[in-house]
């Protein structure tokens, strides 16, 4: 029998590959509305972003959401990232 092949994504601030469930999703729909994405399955265009506390750092300092979207992504999308991430690796 055939083995599964594994997703692999590469993060938006390290460049690093990992597999698709080790990474968050962040997603921009066709109606411009920029969210987390924890299905992995959510319609848009999404960029992954690994868990280490330095690489979400790197990204709300640098805001490479703006970069990687093409557009102003709102303070709040940052903040649930920021929380979600480093608000997990605390525990």
């Amino acid at each position: 029998m055939a083995e599964k092949s594994i997703p692999i994504r590469t993060c938006v601030c390290c460049r690093q590959e990992f597999a698709k469930k080790q990474l968050l999703r962040v997603v921009k729909n066709k109606d411009g509305k920029v969210f987390i994405d924890f299905t992995g399955k959510a319609d848009g265009r999404g960029a992954y972003i690994c868990k280490n506390t330095d690489c979400v750092e790197k990204l709300l300092k640098k805001k490479i959401l703006n970069k990687v979207f093409a557009c102003e992504i709102p303070e709040s999308v940052y903040n649930e990232l920021a929380e979600e991430i480093l608000g997990n690796n605390q525990n």
